[in-house]
């Protein structure tokens, strides 16, 4: 007799969620960072990098819980280009 086949559990399949960009700015007159995704009306501060994408993270949380999960991803989901230029190329010299 064949021994028992080992099946993995079930599990319940993760909805598939986009790549997204996360701007990071610097205060360079307190120290710290602002985190934010220019598409959420959420932002996290933090003292480090990691701190400030952590507090981003409690935002965002708290966005969804309060609008829906479906809302945030319509927001993040709109296709955006973004494009690098010299600054130069956008100001007028005088």
């Amino acid at each position: 007799m064949a021994p028992p086949l080992h099946r993995r559990p079930r599990h319940k399949a993760r909805p598939s969620f986009p790549l997204v960009a996360i701007e990071l700015i610097p205060d360079t007159d307190m120290g710290g960072f602002t985190a934010f995704i220019p598409d959420l009306p959420a932002l996290g501060e933090g003292k480090t990098e990691e701190e400030a994408i952590a507090d981003l993270k409690e935002g965002i949380q708290l966005y969804i819980d309060e609008f829906g999960l479906e809302e945030a991803l319509s927001r993040v989901m709109k296709l955006s280009h973004i494009r690098g230029v010299n600054f130069g190329e956008l100001v007028t010299h005088g």
